[in-house]
């Protein structure tokens, strides 16, 4: 999947938390949500908190999406919020795509 289209379905699926996200859908829109809040920061700071809250659901779907791709619940984001614990969530979104389906749903397209 490519950059466009990454972010394309990730803002089209902003409120879908069921399914699966490729590791490429996932951290193609996690580049694009940088790039925009780094711009975004620079600009002002209440731009940066109007575009990081217009950005809080579509990336918790995309993340629980990422999660399920790998076989675990969406509610493993939650790990997040713990200090040091929190590198297990990254080492999760980086895993491979299970090539199989699972529970969550058929394989992404990407």
């Amino acid at each position: 999947m490519n950059f466009m289209d990454a972010v394309k379905t990730c803002f089209t699926k902003y409120a879908d938390f069921t399914g699966r996200a490729s590791r490429s859908e996932y951290w193609w829109f996690v580049l694009f949500e940088v790039i925009v809040l780094i711009v975004a920061q620079i600009i002002h700071q209440y731009v940066y908190a109007i575009v990081a809250l217009g950005f809080l659901l579509p990336a918790l779907a995309a993340g629980a999406r990422r999660l399920h791709d790998i076989g675990k619940s969406g509610w493993f984001l939650l790990l997040g919020l713990i200090p040091l614990v929190n590198f297990y969530l990254l080492f999760l979104l980086v895993q491979p795509s299970q090539a199989e389906s699972n529970q969550f749903g058929a394989p992404p397209v990407a």
